[in-house]
């Protein structure tokens, strides 16, 4: 299995979420990935569940590409239930 941290695999949308102010804006798979699990500007327990299937749906579009539409929506629905987008 690839790094799932390294995959530049492009998901289906572009987010760009502000933190601090300051735009942040995720277009693959990795970097993705790394915003979830790494930062700290943003509470994650209240969403446990989604963001378990987030991270689990970015770490199979690290080994499968055609998996990146999956990773988009789990994203996509972390994201606006946690009011980032």
């Amino acid at each position: 299995m690839p790094d799932p941290f390294a995959c530049e695999t492009p998901l289906a949308a572009t987010f760009t979420i502000r933190i601090d102010g300051h735009p942040l804006v995720l277009h693959n798979a990795g970097e993705t990935l790394h915003f979830i699990t790494d930062n700290r500007c943003v509470e994650w327990m209240e969403f446990y569940g989604l963001r378990k299937a987030a991270i689990g749906a970015l770490e199979a579009t690290a080994d499968n590409a055609m998996m990146s539409h999956q990773a988009t929506n789990a994203v996509r629905l972390l994201f606006s239930r946690a009011g980032l987008i």
